[in-house]
Formats: C-alpha cells, structure tokens, sequence
C-alpha cells in the first residue's frame, strides 16, 4: 500500500501535465516540424512530393504577387494601428469620465462589436458599403458632394480603406475595455499631486496618464501588430477573394491561395515560414524600443 501510494505522489505532477503535453505534440509541435520538411519540397497534392532544398524560398524573393502581399499587408497594419489605438484610448477617455450618463451601457455596446466574428462582419460590411443602397454611402452622400455611388468594393483605391473601416468597427471596442482597465488602475494621488502643482488636463494627460497605461499602450500595439499581419477572413469574405488589382490581397491570404488553391503546400509552408520571421523582426524591434525608451 505504501508503494502504490507512493508510485502516485510520484507519477502525480506528470499526469497532471500529460495532456498539455499530448495537446502540444498533436497540435503544435508536430505541425511545426511537418511544416518545415514541406517548406524544403515541392507538391501538387498531399501524396506528391519532390524535394527541392531552399527553392522555395529563393522564389518567394522573386516572387512580385507575394511583395505585393506583403506592401497591403504593411500598409494596413500602419493605418488600422494608427487610427485604432487612438480611437480605442479616446473612447475609453469619454467613458470613463464620470460626467458621462450611461457609462455601462455605452462601454458594452462599443465592446459588443468584438463579440461577432471576422466573417459576421465582412457579410456586414457588404451590405453597409454597397452602392446606392448602402448605409455608409447613403450617409457620405448625405454630408459630402461624393454622392452614394461610391463602389468600395470595386475600385482598387478603396480595397485597403473598405477592410481598415471594418476592421475598426470590429476592434476599437476591444482596445477601448483595455485602456478603461488601465484608466482605473493610474493612481489618482498623481493626479491630485498635478493639480496641486497647477498643471493643466493637457499636461496631466502626458505626464500622469499616458505613463500610467504605457505597459497596455505597448501591448495593444504589439497585439494589433500581430493580428494585422494574420489578417485573412475579413478581406476574403468581403472580396470573394484578394480584392480588385489584389489590393486585399494579405501574406495569410496568398498562403491560403497557394496551398490550398493551388495546391501546392511547399511553397505555402515557405511563405508561412517568411511571416514567422517577418512578425519576429517587427515583434524584436518594438520590444528592444522600448526597453530603450525606458532606460531614457
């Protein structure tokens, strides 16, 4: 009795984290690894494989459909980041400022814009972006010359913007709940403290605020630049595809063409195996910025 029982004191830690283990094995682990032997072959089809080394990825930096890819996927990430970050901590400014009536109700309906998924919204935006008819349109129509004849969904200049202006309505609402948790949380000592000194609502914002919620400023920005660069449902359901000219055409988009399209895995896995290092690129360089700006 004395050795069953210890048999499980011992046995007890492992079986707790077996199936952590079996879960990443199955599902991350050996994927990764497949991946890369994929990346080093050339396939039309799951049983035709010819291995071809590093060709993949020479080709990828010859490849001008993937660079433009990459440029959308670039240029979205600057304007979704640009307006969304702003947007988010204005909001959550506006609502948690007591003087606001209805602080609850307006938070969960900024924030339940979240909750619908990537491809609810893009079925959305086709309908509220549609000529004529379309409520975005009948609205600039309203207050701008442009009239409603604006055909967002197929002039090539209007792609990118069609995708930012869904994307945002779908994560302003998301960034707002994080600023409004880092809002609460500033002491409010620092603010009575800068009140005392005589300094202004601009200067309390810079010097009290934005210190407060820097770490949430810098995770939201690291968050939103990874989820831009996976960018795919949204664009794809709301194009039927990359777009007019390709100009909703994303990295994850071209991965999806061309793996399962095209059918050609290898090359897929090499492209995916380029977003990787292009997201650990950016993701190192934001990280090493503002270990800097802290030493300053």
């Amino acid at each position: 009795m004395n050795t069953l029982w210890r048999l499980q004191h011992r046995l007890a830690p492992y079986l707790f984290v077996l199936p952590f283990v079996v879960l990443f094995l199955c599902f991350m682990l050996v994927p990764l690894c497949r991946s890369v032997v994929l990346a080093l072959h050339k396939t039309s089809g799951p049983g035709a494989m010819q291995f071809v080394g590093l060709d993949n990825f020479e080709f990828v930096f010859q490849d001008d459909l993937f660079w433009r890819a990459v440029r959308n996927t670039l240029t979205y990430t600057v304007c979704f980041l640009s307006i969304q970050i702003p947007a988010s901590l204005g909001l959550a400014l506006l609502l948690n400022s007591r003087f606001v009536r209805g602080r609850d109700f307006f938070r969960y309906a900024f924030f339940s814009t979240h909750l619908v998924g990537n491809v609810f919204v893009a079925v959305l935006f086709m309908l509220l972006l549609a000529p004529r008819h379309g409520l975005i349109n009948r609205v600039i129509g309203a207050v701008t010359p442009f009239g409603t004849e604006l055909n967002w969904l197929g002039k090539p200049d209007l792609a990118l913007p069609a995708v930012i202006l869904a994307a945002l309505w779908l994560s302003v609402g998301f960034g707002m709940i994080y600023f409004l948790a880092a809002l609460q949380a500033v002491d409010q000592e620092l603010y009575e403290a800068a009140q005392v000194d005589g300094a202004g609502a601009m200067s309390k914002f810079w010097h009290v605020t934005l210190p407060g919620i820097r770490p949430v400023l810098l995770f939201l920005l690291l968050v939103g630049m990874i989820g831009s660069f996976q960018l795919f449902e949204l664009p794809y359901v709301l194009f039927q595809g990359p777009g007019p000219d390709n100009r909703a055409l994303t990295v994850v988009m071209y991965l999806f063409q061309q793996g399962f399209e095209t059918g050609d895995l290898g090359y897929a896995s090499a492209i995916g195996w380029m977003l990787v290092l292009m997201v650990l690129a950016v993701s190192i360089a934001q990280i090493r910025l503002t270990r800097a700006d802290r030493t300053d």
